[in-house]
């Protein structure tokens, strides 16, 4: 719903959003003459609620800290990383940086954010897990706060698994890889596939929920160096899709090209019987869902490592070149209070990534699965890609073209682990020399 794709190339479309955003941001990130320092917050929240959550947050800030004032400024998860970058370079950055932990490799390597390790205060750092925080550790240093995360879970049609009289999973008892692969064949007919796969972009899916069956790919050496590996945990993901596609006909073709959203119509008209989404979707369905529907939050299969799946949270960071880095964390460290951050979540359809915050009981109810997504959260891991460099590259020209072959049985699963490892260790070569 609200991923990017990172592009190194400029534009000029997002060259002239960076002038645009700079331009009409409302204050210039110093300081007045009566000496009110001006702070500007980038914020990607997009839906209404998250939009509504983020600026009241600002509002009751700048009403409560008259010597700091914050100037919301709305960017875009379309374009957020080559707007970001022009800005970087032009010297117009935000202060506070809203962003996701999977687009900041980049720019903390390249030395346009500030590393925050002297900077946060001691609630915040213990009230984040460490598996959170690895997330946005690079060489050491920590470069952005991450406060909002987003498992993969299953959107089920949910008078079709009664009628079907499958078992239900729960958290603790999720269906293995096998099982969902017979539950899908049982959920098909007449007219009806098990389930619909949405693999327009199809890599961070299948790296990130193959973590579940011990599927890691990327490996770092002992002398820091990332390579591919396409081993035995790697397949079981990718495997099951292609099966169910090819050879049961349990999961429908026609959606291997779709986005998570195209996919709802034939949820809600009974066309699929579930479709594996990430957690915010539930938005989207609570609103577009018609009368009468009834669907269920279910768990995402698990493997031999049980429920881990990758997740790349969304983060705050500083601009190394702000003069008020100081101020910048107080404010991020007021965003992200546990009752803040559960405002922040709900108004995303997300998870918080703080302890305290997660424990907040409107994030635990059976309504819209909260529940459901709030048991998961001590399985999330880092995504896989997180700390590698060249991924973009290697996502757009070899995994993307290789897994949507693989996907519609194009090519088998020798060919697709060769072109993963062959040709993406040479992408990533280049950029370890």
């Amino acid at each position: 719903m609200r991923r990017h794709t990172p592009r190194t190339a400029l534009t000029a479309t997002a060259a002239a959003l960076a002038l645009l955003l700079t331009g009409c941001a409302g204050g210039d990130g110093h300081t007045d003459a009566d000496g009110t320092i001006h702070l500007r917050f980038q914020s990607l929240a997009w839906q209404k609620e998250s939009v509504a959550a983020h600026k009241q947050l600002v509002s009751e800030w700048n009403a409560t800290h008259p010597d700091i004032q914050v100037d919301y400024v709305q960017g875009s998860w379309d374009n957020v990383h080559d707007q970001l970058l022009t800005s970087f370079e032009g010297g117009e950055a935000p202060d506070v940086i809203h962003d996701a932990s999977d687009d900041l490799a980049d720019f903390a390597y390249g030395g346009y954010l500030a590393d925050l390790r002297s900077l946060l205060p001691g609630r915040l750092t213990e009230d984040i897990p460490e598996g959170a925080w690895r997330t946005t550790t690079f060489d050491g240093g920590v470069y952005g706060v991450p406060f909002l995360q987003e498992p993969r879970v299953l959107i089920a049609d949910t008078k079709a698994l009664r009628a079907a009289g499958v078992r239900i999973p729960t958290p603790r008892r999720p269906w293995s890889w096998p099982e969902f692969r017979r539950v899908t064949e049982e959920l098909s007919g007449e007219g009806r596939y098990g389930v619909a796969w949405p693999l327009k972009e199809p890599v961070s899916v299948t790296l990130n929920l193959g973590l579940s069956a011990g599927g890691q790919l990327f490996h770092r050496g002992a002398d820091g160096r990332t390579t591919v590996r396409f081993g035995e945990g790697d397949q079981v993901l990718p495997g099951t899709v292609r099966d169910q596609v090819n050879a049961d006909r349990s999961a429908a073709r026609s959606a291997l090209g779709m986005s998570g959203s195209d996919t709802l119509p034939g949820l809600f008209g009974g066309k699929y019987a579930m479709v594996p989404l990430g957690f915010s979707y539930r938005q989207q369905v609570a609103e577009q869902a018609p009368e009468g529907f009834e669907w269920s939050v279910l768990p995402a299969p698990a493997g031999s490592d049980g429920l881990a799946q990758g997740v790349s949270p969304q983060t705050l960071s500083v601009a190394r070149d702000s003069p008020h880095k100081e101020e910048a964390v107080r404010f991020i460290d007021y965003l992200l209070r546990p009752a803040n951050m559960v405002r922040l979540a709900k108004g995303d359809w997300m998870l918080p990534t703080g302890t305290e915050a997660l424990a907040d009981p409107a994030l635990h109810t059976a309504e819209d699965g909260w529940a459901t997504g709030a048991a998961l959260a001590k399985s999330l891991r880092p995504a896989p890609a997180q700390f590698v460099r060249g991924y973009p590259e290697w996502k757009d020209k070899v995994a993307t073209p290789a897994l949507q072959e693989y996907y519609s049985g194009a090519i088998g699963t020798e060919e697709l682990g060769r072109r993963l490892v062959e040709d993406g260790n040479r992408v990533l070569a280049r950029y370890q020399r």
